[in-house]
């Protein structure tokens, strides 16, 4: 399979990844920085199905 034809959120991750090996930051620090980045979109998600 290639990456032209997978999902939406795969090539997301694909790209996410890319960047995160390039910038040489610790896994600890993407780990915590994705976990905000979770939770913020996870806010934005419940303010979406209340409106």
């Amino acid at each position: 399979m290639s990456l032209e034809s997978a999902s939406d959120e795969i090539k997301l991750a694909v790209d996410l990844i890319m960047l995160l090996e390039q910038s040489d930051v610790a896994p600890e620090t993407v780990l915590a920085a994705l976990e905000i980045v979770r939770r913020d979109y996870e806010n934005k998600q419940r303010l979406r199905a209340a409106s």
